[in-house]
């Protein structure tokens, strides 16, 4: 990560069978995956792990963010991963502008268990 100046921190952890749960509901993924984090999850057949993954992320970045899911939609929040499998967000919408009042880039870890999924984000500005 760069020199920054600011930081602001935000974790989230939450039970894979909540989230399993909330999938009973055929609407919850479109409701909270953006169109590129629907897709990838979509041709993975939409394991609970990773849907729940992505929720913790989305959860932790409105915490980074100091505004709680306030001013956007988690849609607005989504978690990609590069070929070697390393998280980042792209940001949308209410996401992309309140991110960019703030002057904040995002750095995001998430991992998960048989049972729990957890993510944490940092929020920077970078010294110039």
């Amino acid at each position: 990560m760069p020199s920054a100046e600011t930081l602001s921190i935000g974790v989230d952890l939450i039970e894979i069978d909540r989230i399993k749960r909330c999938m009973e509901n055929p609407r919850f993924c479109a409701r909270i995956l953006g169109p590129e984090e629907f897709q990838q999850l979509k041709e993975r057949g939409f394991p609970a792990q990773s849907i729940a993954v992505s929720f913790c992320a989305k959860e932790a970045f409105a915490k980074a963010l100091g505004t709680g899911i306030r001013g956007f939609l988690l849609r607005d929040v989504e978690l990609l991963r590069e070929p070697g499998g390393k998280p980042y967000f792209v940001l949308h919408n209410g996401a992309r502008r309140l991110a960019g009042a703030k002057g904040y880039r995002f750095s995001v870890s998430a991992t998960h268990t048989r049972e729990l999924a957890c993510a944490m984000v940092v929020a920077y500005v970078e010294k110039e």
